[in-house]
């Protein structure tokens, strides 16, 4: 249509300064999580491929959260009867998971360093083997 405004996924992502671009699959919101990383973190060329992944898995968990508001709950009655859990609550699950894990991957979770001394390492509750 002549005239019509531009909506592509390329169109409206923001653009920046000497930074790759996100990939244009992700959400909008994903993809300003990925310029906002882009802007505050010096990244090497392998860490991108985990920002991408952590984007995908924001983007996966709220597909999984959007297909249990469809669904109406987070379970269903198969045909013999029997409630179970909806397959979109692991899919949300596993995403989360592996958001956290490439988020500290990353080291973008990381704070400043506590002041206070950390708690002292737990013994084990494993019996030693005595020697007969």
């Amino acid at each position: 249509m002549r005239g019509a405004p531009v909506t592509s996924a390329r169109a409206r992502r923001p653009t920046m300064n000497n930074h790759p671009e996100p990939p244009t699959h992700l959400s909008a919101s994903a993809v300003e999580w990925w310029c906002a990383v882009m802007r505050d973190y010096t990244l090497e060329p392998h860490h991108l491929r985990l920002l991408q992944a952590a984007c995908e898995a924001w983007d996966r968990m709220g597909q999984a959260r959007d297909a249990l508001a469809a669904h109406g709950g987070l379970t269903f009655t198969d045909e013999r009867g029997t409630i179970r859990a909806h397959p979109a609550v692991a899919m949300e699950r596993d995403a989360r998971v592996a958001f956290a894990r490439l988020v500290r991957e990353l080291d973008l979770d990381a704070g400043a360093p506590s002041e206070a001394p950390r708690p002292p390492a737990l013994t084990s509750n494993r019996r030693e083997k005595h020697a007969n």
